[in-house]
């Protein structure tokens, strides 16, 4: 194999698939409408509330992360880390990237007393 063989084969990666559901390739779904709405009907229904801006991944576009004063939270896609911070700014709810802070302790315990309840009945 010569120094320029490599070159003349083409790209080593191949497109995805076209089929997803056969492959089990994933696809990114971009946030929409439906999730600004859902953002803000939730927003309005409870009191301090934080943001947390999580960003892109192989599996999911950037989200945001609502997180209410008992712990319960929401998640939903939005078209940038830029239009999270200034949704959360529009809406005077505090946000900070996740990736940097974390999620708060307090959605790990309302995660926790949700999973117990469910395993009473």
């Amino acid at each position: 194999m010569g120094i320029l063989d490599r070159f003349r084969r083409g790209p080593r990666t191949s497109a995805p698939a076209r089929d997803g559901l056969r492959t089990g390739s994933t696809r990114v779904r971009a946030s929409d409408a439906t999730d600004v709405e859902h953002l803000q009907t939730w927003l309005a229904a409870r009191h301090g509330v934080e943001g947390f801006v999580e960003p892109r991944t192989a599996v999911s576009d950037v989200t945001l992360l609502l997180v209410a004063h008992d712990g319960e939270w929401t998640r939903r896609r939005v078209p940038s880390v830029k239009w999270a911070h200034r949704f959360c700014n529009d809406h005077r709810v505090p946000s900070y990237d996740a990736a940097v802070v974390g999620v708060p302790q307090r959605m790990r315990e309302y995660n926790r007393r949700y999973r117990e309840q469910q395993k009473r009945g």
